[in-house]
C-alpha cells in the first residue's frame, strides 16, 4: 500500500498555501489541527470538519482529512458528548486533520475562487475583494447574459443559485468570492463590479443590491467551497502517490 509522510505533506501544504503569511479571521486555526502517527495512506477532502465528515473519513479508510472549515474557531471545550465522539473517532482511526481557510480561498491556482472562475468559464482574471491583507477573489471582464451566468453557476455547483436581478441583463464586470461574502456587498460594489457571485448573504442584501444596481448570485456557501479542497487533494495525491476521495456532505446553505 502506498504511503507518504504526514510531516512532508503538512510542510508542502504550509509552503504552497503560504499558510503562515495569510492573515485569517482571528479565531481560525490554519494548518495541521490534529496529528496521526505520522503516515498517510489515503487522503479525504471535505468542506467541513465535523462529526459527520469524520465518520465518512473513517468509513473511507482515510488517515488525513483535508478541510476548508476546520475544527477550531475559538474555545471548543469541554470535549464531552458528541465532541468526545468526534475526537475518539479521529484517534481510533488514526486520522489527521489539516485545515485551510482563507489561504485556500485566495490561492491563485487551486483556491476556491480560482477554481470557481474556471468552472464558470471566466478568463483574464484580476485580483478582487481586498480583505485581511490580501485579495481573496477575482474579477473578470466579460459579456455574459445574467441568465447564462446563473445556468453556468448551477452546472458548476450542482445547486440552483439564488439570484438578485438588480443589475444589467448583460454582465460585464463579474466579481467572484466563495463562501459567505454577501454581507460585504458594498465592498464588492465599491470595486466596480456589476455582478457579484458568492455563496450566501443576509436577507437585507436584496434591498442593498437594488439600491446599488448590481446583480447578486448566491451559489451556496457549501457548494461554492467544494472546489479548493478537491483541487488541493488531487495535487497532493499526484505529488505524494496516495489516493484521495471527496466526502460530499452538503448543507444546502
Amino acid at each position: 500500500m502506498a504511503s507518504a509522510s504526514l510531516s512532508a505533506i503538512v510542510h508542502y501544504c504550509d509552503q504552497f498555501l503560504d499558510t503562515a503569511e495569510v492573515q485569517d479571521y482571528e479565531r481560525a486555526a490554519n494548518g495541521l489541527q490534529v496529528e496521526n502517527t505520522g503516515t498517510v495512506h489515503r487522503i479525504a477532502a471535505a468542506v467541513d470538519a465535523s462529526l459527520a465528515t469524520v465518520r465518512l473519513a473513517a468509513e473511507a479508510g482515510a488517515d488525513l482529512l483535508l478541510v476548508h472549515h476546520g475544527l477550531f474557531w475559538g474555545p471548543a471545550h469541554p470535549w464531552t458528548g458528541r465532541r468526545y465522539e468526534l475526537i475518539r473517532l479521529l484517534v481510533h482511526h488514526n486520522i489527521a486533520v489539516y485545515s485551510s481557510h482563507l489561504p485556500l480561498d485566495a490561492h491563485p491556482r487551486l483556491g476556491n475562487n480560482a477554481q470557481l472562475c474556471a468552472a464558470l468559464g471566466l478568463k483574464n482574471l484580476r485580483p478582487f475583494f481586498f480583505d485581511h491583507g490580501l485579495y481573496l477573489g477575482f474579477q473578470a471582464s466579460a459579456r455574459v447574459p445574467r441568465a447564462r451566468l446563473a445556468a453556468s453557476l448551477r452546472r458548476a455547483t450542482q445547486a440552483a443559485p439564488k439570484v438578485i436581478p438588480a443589475g444589467p441583463d448583460i454582465c460585464r464586470r463579474i466579481g467572484v468570492v466563495s463562501g459567505g461574502a454577501g454581507g460585504d456587498l458594498q465592498k464588492a460594489a465599491d470595486e466596480g463590479v456589476d455582478t457579484f457571485v458568492t455563496g450566501e448573504g443576509p436577507h437585507w442584501t436584496y434591498a442593498l443590491a437594488e439600491e446599488l444596481g448590481i446583480n447578486v448570485l448566491y451559489g451556496g456557501h457549501y457548494a461554492t467551497e467544494t472546489f479548493g479542497v478537491k483541487a488541493l487533494a488531487a495535487r497532493l495525491a499526484a505529488r505524494f502517490k496516495v489516493p484521495w476521495t471527496f466526502l460530499d456532505h452538503p448543507t444546502g446553505l
